[in-house]
């Protein structure tokens, strides 16, 4: 969709890239501030689950930079990278049922033991830099909103005004949160991860894989460092850690998509390459084990597809990753009153 419409600035969907036909990047926000003018009043809608940290931090700063005033509504949910975005807002302005939320960054490592520390100071100081930018505008102390933002904390409208990180929640009823697969996000109210199911916004093939291992993809580190005189060396480490792991799982789909067991059982050989994280071995054992014919592939497609799910949740507990959700439900607030001042509960159209 076009971000800019009608002089304003509409972010709807995944910060940087483009999910489910919706999303917004750095580059097109640039354009679209040239296009309105440095010192004209710039009215933002905002309605985004978060997605990466570089697009996000750029945006923010090119809206702290505009000489107009920036005014932020929170159309229906501004959470992870996309809250950063909204705190460059001069006024932030939350409709009644909008809800945000803060967390920690997370992003993926590949290498050895020495490669994962470096991963961790880097994480350590993108989040004291968030952690920064959110107290600047909210008047918390630093140290209160790093707390807040290791627990995952989701706000409703009138939550984000007392604590600061919007000035008033007006009556306007929220619009439906944007597309994202909030199952990414272990804490999320049931109301949105309901949502993410219902709609098919998914990043893997399972909601447990997607908050056990997904958050880290969809985020490729939420939050970005100040620049200081060690940053080009922190930075250098992730971008050849990133492009690594990057690299592996272009090996790994290469590899499940060539197996001659793939012969007549293409879409089934997409499947395990793209939608799970299965090993190539465990995959062609699956494709081994599954008919080429083409009037038996559909059925047999989703027996093996049972089986390529509960194959991945036993792996994330066995390897430590399970979410939250794997091992008990854990304690939420109370969404519905917000939802349903949003118009969302009991609507057929959700």
């Amino acid at each position: 969709m076009a971000v800019y419409e009608n002089g304003e600035l509409v972010l709807y969907g995944f910060v940087g890239d483009s999910f489910w036909d919706e999303g917004f990047t750095a580059r097109e926000v640039l354009a679209a501030l040239a296009e309105h003018g440095s010192d004209n009043p710039l009215p933002v809608r905002l309605n985004s689950g978060g997605g990466y940290v570089d697009d996000g931090r750029s945006i923010y700063n090119a809206l702290k930079l505009h000489q107009g005033e920036v005014t932020v509504y929170v159309d229906a949910i501004a959470a992870s990278s996309a809250s950063l975005i909204a705190m460059a807002g001069d006024k932030i302005v939350m409709r009644s049922g909008a809800i945000m939320m803060i967390h920690d960054p997370s992003t993926i490592t590949y290498g050895t033991a020495e490669d994962h520390e470096v991963s961790k100071q880097a994480l350590e100081r993108m989040g004291q830099s968030f952690a920064e930018t959110y107290a600047s505008r909210s008047g918390q102390k630093v140290d209160d909103v790093r707390t807040a933002m290791k627990a995952t904390t989701w706000m409703t409208a009138d939550e984000a005004v007392e604590a600061g990180y919007a000035d008033e929640a007006d009556e306007e009823t929220a619009k439906m949160a944007a597309s994202f697969d909030y199952r990414a996000y272990a804490t999320a109210p049931d109301d949105l991860t309901d949502l993410s199911k219902k709609r098919g916004w998914t990043f893997g093939p399972t909601a447990k894989a997607a908050s056990a291992v997904q958050t880290s993809q969809e985020e490729t580190i939420m939050a970005k460092p100040e620049a200081d005189g060690k940053s080009a060396d922190v930075d250098k480490a992730v971008a050849d850690a990133t492009a690594a792991a990057t690299a592996a799982a272009n090996e790994r789909i290469q590899a499940i998509l060539g197996l001659d067991e793939a012969t007549g059982r293409e879409d089934l050989a997409q499947h395990f390459a793209f939608k799970t994280q299965m090993s190539v071995e465990d995959a062609k054992a699956a494709l081994a084990a599954a008919p080429a014919k083409a009037e038996e592939a559909e059925e047999a497609e989703s027996e093996v597809e049972a089986d390529a799910e509960a194959y991945e949740a036993g792996r994330l507990r066995a390897s430590g990753q399970g979410s939250p959700a794997a091992t008990g439900k854990s304690q939420k607030p109370d969404w519905s009153a917000a939802f349903a001042r949003a118009g969302r509960s009991g609507n057929k159209g959700a």
